[in-house]
């Protein structure tokens, strides 16, 4: 029997985009309606990961540059995430109840740029601290909200988020790659202003960014308070959730060692800071080809049993690092990036969209962000903190026990979610 599903590639004429356009029997999606989403999608994804390819290696090196300590290093990199807990799902849920999620990314772009200008000028450990946790809450609230309108509007169009996503892993792996080189020329103190280009990216592209046509959750004549924040609430109130934050957020917080000290260590074993650049591109590289056949992975595994996979895999890679290395082994050892952190985020992603229906998915997306890359790396990253100046690379261990409770965690939530959307009851 024919299958009624096929693909061809054509060129968008007025961006020189490809595009995969999806038929059902005769029926074809507009290409224009197609172009006209995945383009500003793509383009702001890459200007967002702008940011993060400059903060995630070269922050804490701009730090050292300024004459902080280990533990303040782990402090201003930690501190974020713990005040995006208010933050992000407050913004999230006031984004789902209006329907439109646009229009605070627009201003937490600006938010983003202005802080970061701050921070080139600030000298005192504290200046530093409150500009950076100002800056980081800008720029990881704007995550969820075009998360949000890139897997909403993809499955609109019949399109596959993870060929939208790779372009901020494709951003990422060019911008570590190049920071690494003007780091090496320029030195440690141009970090801050490889950030600050990042940012004024994002804010030009954000104004690009379409909306998906979402509409508001309550009516406008029985607004609810957004203090309740019930959204989150009932989605805290499903054991499987529940689960999936543990597994997915704990996969993800493992990374804090390598994300804070990861550069400082390969600096310290002898590499240069352009090598070190490359081995970040090197690892986001294979996050690439891993989104790239996003579609088919997800088809194959499931949501689930990819973010137990992302656990599995990070326990082999932080033992490896832990032993200090050489550099023969870190370049293939690289590649497991796109299985720690590509699988579980895809995974993540995935759930949501199967399991949380469509007017809770920025609290969900919310909810995520906030153990993910707020509580739980948050708590990681002070543990790598001390780790890290008692032990150096050993510090890896505590992250491979990180992963082994992502493991379990995800274990257990393939055992009990059948694949279906949650229904949502409130919590007790």
């Amino acid at each position: 029997m024919q299958s009624r599903w096929s693909y061809q590639i054509r060129i968008f004429p007025l961006h020189g985009w490809l595009v995969f356009e999806h038929f059902e029997g005769s029926h074809v999606t507009g290409i224009e309606d197609k172009g006209a989403f995945a383009v500003p999608i793509a383009l702001f994804y890459g200007a967002l990961f702008v940011v993060y390819g400059m903060y995630v290696p070269f922050m804490p090196v701009w730090l050292d540059w300024k004459g902080l300590t280990a533990g303040e290093i782990s402090t201003v990199i930690a501190a974020p995430l713990f005040v995006r807990v208010l933050v992000t799902p407050t913004v999230a849920v006031a984004a789902d109840r209006s329907g439109l999620h646009r229009r605070p990314l627009i201003g937490l772009a600006w938010a983003a740029l202005a802080f970061v200008l701050m921070l080139t000028v600030s000298r005192s450990f504290w200046a530093i601290l409150i500009f950076a946790i100002l800056l980081m809450i800008s720029n990881s609230t704007i995550m969820p909200l075009i998360d949000t309108i890139a897997v909403q509007g993809a499955r609109q169009r019949g399109q596959d988020y993870g060929r939208l996503r790779l372009w901020g892993s494709l951003s990422f792996v060019a911008a570590s790659f190049v920071g690494g080189i003007a780091i090496t020329k320029f030195g440690g103190g141009a970090g801050i202003w490889l950030i600050a280009i990042g940012c004024a990216l994002t804010l030009v592209a954000a104004y690009q960014v379409p909306n998906v046509g979402g509409k508001p959750v309550l009516p406008a004549d029985n607004p609810q308070p957004l203090w309740k924040i019930a959204e989150p609430r009932e989605l805290l109130a499903q054991r499987e959730f529940r689960l999936f934050l543990i597994a997915a957020g704990l996969a993800q917080a493992a990374h804090a060692t390598f994300f804070t000290f990861g550069t400082l260590i390969w600096q310290k074993q002898g590499l240069s800071a352009a090598w070190c650049g490359t081995l970040w591109a090197i690892g986001v590289f294979a996050e690439v080809l891993l989104f790239t056949f996003s579609g088919r992975v997800v088809a194959k595994f499931g949501a689930a049993r990819l973010i137990a996979i992302g656990g599995a895999a990070s326990i082999l890679r932080w033992l490896t690092l832990a032993s200090d290395p050489s550099l023969a082994i870190l370049v293939p050892l690289q590649l497991l990036h796109g299985v720690t952190y590509g699988a579980s985020h895809i995974g993540a992603m995935h759930f949501i969209h199967d399991a949380v229906p469509r007017d809770r998915a920025a609290s969900a997306q919310a909810l995520y962000a906030t153990v993910s890359a707020g509580v739980a790396m948050g708590v990681a990253t002070l543990i790598a903190g001390y780790a890290y100046a008692q032990a150096g690379p050993l510090s890896y261990v505590a992250m491979a026990a990180i992963a082994a409770v992502s493991l379990g965690a995800a274990l257990r939530l393939l055992q009990i979610w059948n694949g279906a959307v949650l229904v949502p009851r409130p919590a007790a």
